[in-house]
Protein backbone atom coordinates (compact mmCIF):
# COMPACT_ATOMS: atom_id res chain seq x y z
CA UNK A 1 0.00 0.00 0.00
CA UNK A 2 1.78 3.52 -1.08
CA UNK A 3 1.26 6.07 1.20
CA UNK A 4 -1.31 7.77 -0.25
CA UNK A 5 -3.76 4.68 -0.11
CA UNK A 6 -3.13 4.81 3.06
CA UNK A 7 -4.48 7.94 3.95
CA UNK A 8 -6.95 7.74 1.66
CA UNK A 9 -5.52 10.11 -0.95
CA UNK A 10 -4.74 7.72 -4.17
CA UNK A 11 -6.61 10.05 -6.65
CA UNK A 12 -4.48 13.23 -5.85
CA UNK A 13 -1.43 11.36 -6.56
CA UNK A 14 -1.20 13.52 -10.28
CA UNK A 15 -2.60 17.22 -8.85
CA UNK A 16 -0.89 20.15 -8.13
CA UNK A 17 -1.32 21.61 -4.18
CA UNK A 18 -3.48 24.50 -5.34
CA UNK A 19 -6.13 21.55 -6.83
CA UNK A 20 -6.55 20.07 -3.42
CA UNK A 21 -8.42 21.45 -0.29
CA UNK A 22 -6.61 22.12 3.03
CA UNK A 23 -7.82 18.77 4.21
CA UNK A 24 -6.00 16.67 1.39
CA UNK A 25 -3.22 18.82 1.97
CA UNK A 26 -2.67 17.74 5.89
CA UNK A 27 -2.96 14.45 4.71
CA UNK A 28 -0.66 14.25 1.79
CA UNK A 29 1.67 15.95 4.84
CA UNK A 30 1.37 12.85 6.91
CA UNK A 31 1.51 10.69 3.80
CA UNK A 32 4.88 12.61 3.25
CA UNK A 33 5.99 11.97 7.07
CA UNK A 34 5.47 8.20 7.25
CA UNK A 35 7.26 7.86 3.97
CA UNK A 36 10.60 6.63 5.33
CA UNK A 37 8.62 4.50 8.44
CA UNK A 38 9.71 6.89 10.71
CA UNK A 39 9.54 6.41 15.07
CA UNK A 40 8.68 9.88 15.79
CA UNK A 41 5.09 11.70 13.99
CA UNK A 42 5.21 15.62 14.72
CA UNK A 43 2.42 17.19 13.83
CA UNK A 44 2.27 21.15 13.50
CA UNK A 45 -1.06 22.25 14.08
CA UNK A 46 -2.80 19.36 12.18
CA UNK A 47 -6.30 21.03 13.01
CA UNK A 48 -5.56 24.63 11.68
CA UNK A 49 -7.69 25.91 8.89
CA UNK A 50 -10.06 22.77 9.35
CA UNK A 51 -14.06 22.20 9.94
CA UNK A 52 -15.00 20.12 12.57
CA UNK A 53 -15.49 16.99 10.46
CA UNK A 54 -12.09 17.32 8.83
CA UNK A 55 -10.63 18.42 12.38
CA UNK A 56 -12.16 14.75 13.55
CA UNK A 57 -11.18 13.03 10.55
CA UNK A 58 -7.14 14.33 10.72
CA UNK A 59 -7.58 13.17 14.18
CA UNK A 60 -8.46 9.68 13.88
CA UNK A 61 -6.33 9.01 10.78
CA UNK A 62 -3.20 10.55 13.24
CA UNK A 63 -4.07 8.10 16.09
CA UNK A 64 -4.55 5.12 13.60
CA UNK A 65 -1.19 5.60 12.05
CA UNK A 66 0.49 6.29 15.41
CA UNK A 67 -0.96 2.83 16.07
CA UNK A 68 -0.46 1.12 13.09
CA UNK A 69 3.48 2.10 12.75
CA UNK A 70 3.86 1.68 16.15
CA UNK A 71 5.45 5.44 16.79
CA UNK A 72 5.59 8.16 19.25
CA UNK A 73 3.38 11.05 17.83
CA UNK A 74 4.00 15.03 19.20
CA UNK A 75 1.79 17.14 18.49
CA UNK A 76 1.81 21.22 18.88
CA UNK A 77 -1.93 22.39 19.30
CA UNK A 78 -3.78 24.86 20.57
CA UNK A 79 -6.83 22.73 19.35
CA UNK A 80 -8.32 21.31 23.17
CA UNK A 81 -10.92 19.23 21.75
CA UNK A 82 -8.10 17.73 19.73
CA UNK A 83 -5.90 17.09 22.86
CA UNK A 84 -9.10 15.70 24.65
CA UNK A 85 -9.40 13.33 21.42
CA UNK A 86 -6.09 11.84 20.91
CA UNK A 87 -4.14 13.06 23.83
CA UNK A 88 -2.36 10.38 26.11
CA UNK A 89 0.70 12.07 27.70
CA UNK A 90 -0.49 16.48 27.33
CA UNK A 91 2.89 18.92 28.04
CA UNK A 92 1.65 21.95 28.63
CA UNK A 93 4.40 24.35 26.97
CA UNK A 94 4.01 28.93 27.88
CA UNK A 95 6.56 31.41 26.39
CA UNK A 96 8.76 27.95 25.37
CA UNK A 97 8.93 26.83 29.28
CA UNK A 98 7.14 23.24 30.30
CA UNK A 99 4.20 24.46 32.52
CA UNK A 100 2.16 21.46 33.46
CA UNK A 101 2.32 17.52 32.10
CA UNK A 102 -0.04 15.09 32.74
CA UNK A 103 -3.21 13.35 30.95
CA UNK A 104 -5.93 14.60 29.60
CA UNK A 105 -7.78 13.02 32.97
CA UNK A 106 -5.60 15.47 34.77
CA UNK A 107 -6.17 18.03 32.98
CA UNK A 108 -9.48 19.45 34.74
CA UNK A 109 -7.96 19.55 38.31
CA UNK A 110 -4.61 20.73 37.04
CA UNK A 111 -3.29 22.97 39.36
CA UNK A 112 -1.58 25.80 37.08
CA UNK A 113 -3.51 29.09 36.33
CA UNK A 114 -1.67 29.66 33.17
CA UNK A 115 -3.14 26.45 32.25
CA UNK A 116 -6.45 26.74 33.96
CA UNK A 117 -6.74 30.11 31.68
CA UNK A 118 -6.00 28.72 27.88
CA UNK A 119 -8.44 25.58 28.67
CA UNK A 120 -10.72 27.31 30.47
CA UNK A 121 -11.06 29.71 27.93
CA UNK A 122 -14.00 27.30 26.23
CA UNK A 123 -17.22 27.68 27.95
CA UNK A 124 -17.75 23.85 27.06
CA UNK A 125 -14.40 23.15 29.14
CA UNK A 126 -15.48 25.15 31.87
CA UNK A 127 -18.81 23.56 32.35
CA UNK A 128 -17.26 20.24 32.39
CA UNK A 129 -14.53 21.58 34.69
CA UNK A 130 -17.99 22.78 36.85
CA UNK A 131 -19.56 19.13 36.59
CA UNK A 132 -16.67 17.12 37.58
CA UNK A 133 -15.80 20.14 40.52
CA UNK A 134 -19.42 18.91 42.05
Amino acid sequence: MSCLDRVNLAEAKDKFPGEISGGMQKRVAIARAIALNPQYLFCDEPNSGLDPQTSLMIDELIQSITREYNMTTIINTHDMNSVMRIGEKIVYIHDGCKEWEGTKEDIFTANNQQLNDFIFASDFFRKVKDVISS
